[in-house]
């Protein structure tokens, strides 16, 4: 019977070993950045519409998104404390520009994605109805023995918003002392959608997706600043954050945003 000698035996396994070991060295950058994942920061308001246009951006160009969704106050200060994300999206410019004083975020990547408005939002059973908001509007009597659901007025977006215009209106020295505050705007609207306060301040694309509570007023234009969501890519986003960023510009996504009730503030980005 022919034998292989053991000297060959012994030089083709290191062979083998040393071509293994190259193949890997090789291949291993390849699958790391096949397995690469986008990390979105996003104001708790956009989540409906976001996972949709997340979803829609991942099945265009295989790219993986993972989304984190918060008050942009609390995201903001996650980002400061070190959080890795690749783009921020706020519901307010006050939270982008933080971040970018702090140099956290590629200002040239920066615009204004989206818009919305303020609501006054009641139970789905809630017998308030059709509420007519005006100067000297009395929210607080409104309420009755209940609360004011709001989002922190100190820090949160909608809830800066919801102070901006009860303050405009003349409400607010009436209204403070019966707000139920909550840490993001999907809290808030929790709050009224559980029946723990008889009405609540939220955004209008959020009222749209519970189907637990009604839109019993809009807040007039003017009460207070537009609502505002810029976007921006990190100062250490991976390259495929531009793609994302062009993607949100994109007629995809403005169709799922306007959906959800968003208006669209930005125009596709020129070739």
């Amino acid at each position: 019977m022919f034998k292989i000698p053991l000297f060959k035996i012994s030089m083709f396994k290191r062979l083998m070993a040393a071509f293994t070991v190259a193949f890997a060295l090789t291949a291993a950058p390849q699958l790391a950045a096949a397995q690469e994942t986008l990390t979105i920061f996003a104001a708790a308001s956009m989540k409906n519409a976001l996972d949709d246009a997340n979803a829609a951006f991942t099945m265009a160009t295989g790219v993986k998104v993972t989304a984190s969704y918060a008050a942009s106050s609390a995201l903001a200060k996650q980002m400061e404390s070190g959080a890795p994300a690749d783009v921020f999206i706020s519901a307010d410019l006050k939270w982008m520009d933080y971040v970018g004083d702090k140099k956290l975020i590629k200002t040239d990547s920066r615009f204004n994605l989206l818009g919305n408005k303020l609501v006054l939002i009641a139970g789905k059973d809630s017998k308030i109805a059709d509420v007519k908001i005006e100067q000297g509007f009395d929210i607080a009597k409104l309420a009755g023995d209940g609360r004011i659901a709001v989002a922190d007025v100190k820090a949160v977006p909608a809830g800066l918003y919801a102070k901006a215009a009860l303050e405009k209106l003349g409400s607010w020295a009436a209204a403070e002392p019966k707000l139920a505050m909550a840490e993001n705007v999907r809290a808030t609207l929790a709050f009224v959608a559980r029946g723990e306060t008889p009405i609540g301040i939220v955004y209008e694309t959020d009222a749209k997706v519970e189907p637990n509570v009604k839109i019993v007023a809009t807040f007039p234009d003017g009460s207070y600043p537009p609502v505002v969501y810029p976007v921006a890519a990190t100062a250490n986003a991976k390259a495929d954050a531009a793609k994302y960023l062009d993607f949100l510009r994109g007629k995809d996504a403005k169709a799922i945003f306007e959906k959800y009730g968003f208006s669209v503030l930005a125009s596709a980005k020129a070739s």
